[in-house]
């Protein structure tokens, strides 16, 4: 079934339509180069010094690995039985309500997607300036200008280049989907030969027997694990304040916490699922580009851990400068120039995740236009096939992320700044958690709702894969709400910012023509026939 989009066409036009030109090779390369960016070279820093060990370290990335794989084989039920652009958002919306898909939508385009091509962008001008110097985020083009006493508007030489990377991949990803195919092949390539080089290097070249006895010998030996407070004053009444080293409950908590960065590390597998109306099979190849995809990711992410352990000792990494444990291992094994090889790792890793970050999240923005919760031009297609309007739409918001700046004034009047993007893309993280277990929660309801449904593939080990995936995030979340309060409750304000918009899309943007349901069903037609039986 061809995924096609009528867009205002004249009299004997040709409707214009999504090219279906990805493969699974391609959609495997699409998942791994989405998922690969900058996190897994820093968050090992930060993981041990939660879990305390080198064994936390890599249960915190298996764990990860588990719940990854699990969401992946979970979601291809769903991509199989949509196939149609949008992913997540239709599984939600079929699953549930336009409303659940409007609400994940709205976030997805107000902070997860673009506060993470921001977050990613700002990694690939700050890494290119380690090879450049001159690209340094205190050389400014407009000094911060302050917007209030908390915020800041500004645009150094380092914002400059982050905000010409995504300029430049958003005008490539206008002239098609073969074109922004090539580049993601290309540099997925690219970032798993560099990781393999990586995990090779500090394995066989980097390996020294301080590091591996003092790490693989004493796997589970708690050393400086950072105490974890409760995340508000009011609860430490009630909630402990744990070490990884408090019996397994601190442990539990310890690893939980963990998760939050290598989960974030590992994320983005499931943009492949936005781009199925240009998969050539999509109904098959979905489904498998995201298992394949994470399997290779998260094996590449282990390993590379275990190459850090290999190299360095515990402290080293968990006091590595400015978190960079992939800078201090090379550091120690060529000295100062081995930064220099990290960087270029780095500089590919980020340009190709970005590539494929702004070429799926077009895809969602078009498909809620497409139903009438977005503005009406971002649902259409420009003559290469292409969403346009959504990729520029998502380029501007994404650079104005990068160029306001959260502003701190200290006792003694200094003024420092930081990023807003990255305030927010804390904020919602537990937001993301919950949307992943309300659309993996969503098999069941369609399992009962569309029990006749063409199902291509169905959940592996249903349905216990998917409600371990529940339940181990329902506990990720709760520690969470604990343990990481300062950075949950301002995630459900901004999703639930989204309900009186979508309340004010529905009354104040109606439909000129048939409304947004009625569109798909005229142009999905199987899906309308699976909605009657």
């Amino acid at each position: 079934m061809r995924d096609t989009t009528t867009v205002g066409e004249s009299s004997g036009s040709k409707p214009r339509e999504f090219v279906r030109a990805l493969s699974l090779f391609d959609g495997t390369m699409f998942v791994v180069g989405s998922m690969i960016g900058s996190g897994v070279f820093i968050v090992a820093a930060d993981i041990t010094r939660q879990t305390g060990s080198a064994g936390g370290l890599l249960l915190t990335f298996l764990i990860t690995g588990i719940l990854t794989v699990a969401a992946a084989v979970s979601y291809g039920e769903l991509a199989g039985l949509f196939p149609h652009a949008g992913g997540q958002y239709v599984y939600l919306r079929e699953a549930y309500s336009p409303f659940w898909g409007f609400l994940y939508g709205w976030t997805l385009f107000l902070v997860i997607q673009t506060g993470t091509i921001a977050a990613v962008a700002i990694g690939f001008a700050r890494y290119l300036g380690v090879l450049l110097p001159a690209i340094s985020p205190t050389s400014w083009i407009v000094p911060p200008v302050a917007l209030s006493s908390g915020y800041a508007v500004s645009l150094s030489l380092q914002q400059f280049v982050a905000a010409v990377m995504i300029a430049v991949l958003t005008a490539i990803n206008m002239q098609g989907v073969r074109l922004g195919k090539l580049i993601q092949n290309a540099f997925s390539i690219a970032k798993i030969a560099t990781l393999i080089g990586i995990i090779l290097i500090g394995i066989f070249v980097g390996g020294n027997a301080a590091a591996i006895s003092g790490n693989f010998g004493h796997l589970w030996m708690i050393r400086g694990a950072q105490p974890i407070a409760p995340g508000a004053d009011f609860l430490r009444a009630f909630v402990p304040t744990v070490t990884a080293s408090a019996g397994g409950f601190g442990l539990l908590v310890a690893l939980g916490v963990g998760q939050a960065g290598s989960l974030f590390t590992a994320d983005a597998w499931n943009n492949i699922g936005f781009t199925a109306a240009e998969m050539r099979e999509p109904k098959r190849d979905v489904a498998r580009s995201m298992i394949w995809g994470t399997i290779v990711t998260i094996t590449l992410f282990c390993l590379i851990n275990v190459a850090y352990l290999f190299t360095l000792s515990l402290v080293q990494i968990q006091a590595a400068p400015d978190d960079r444990v992939a800078s201090a291992m090379f550091h120690a094994i060529w000295g100062p120039s081995g930064a220099g090889i990290v960087a270029v790792g780095i500089v590919i890793a980020t340009f190709g995740c970005n590539n494929g970050m702004l070429l799926s999240g077009a895809r969602v923005y078009y498909a809620m236009a497409r139903d009438g919760l977005f503005f009406g031009s971002v649902g259409t297609l420009n003559d290469k096939g292409v969403p346009a309007v959504a990729l520029v739409l998502q380029g501007i918001w994404t650079v104005v992320l990068v160029m306001i700046r959260t502003r701190q004034v200290s006792a003694s009047g200094i003024v420092t700044f930081g990023n807003i993007y990255s305030d927010l893309l804390d904020y919602v993280v537990f937001a993301v958690l919950i949307f992943y277990v309300l659309t993996i929660a969503g098999i069941f309801v369609l399992r009962r709702t569309r029990p006749q449904a063409e199902r291509p593939f169905r959940v592996i080990g249903y349905p216990f894969v998917p409600l371990i995936y529940i339940a181990a995030t329902l506990l990720l979340m709760g520690i969470f709400l604990f343990y990481k309060t300062a950075t949950t409750w301002p995630g459900l304000v901004i999703v639930s910012l989204g309900i009186p918009v979508y309340r004010l899309w529905r009354i104040s943007l109606p439909s000129s023509g048939p409304s947004g349901r009625d569109r798909r069903l005229a142009e999905e037609p199987a899906l309308g026939r699976r909605q009657v039986e």
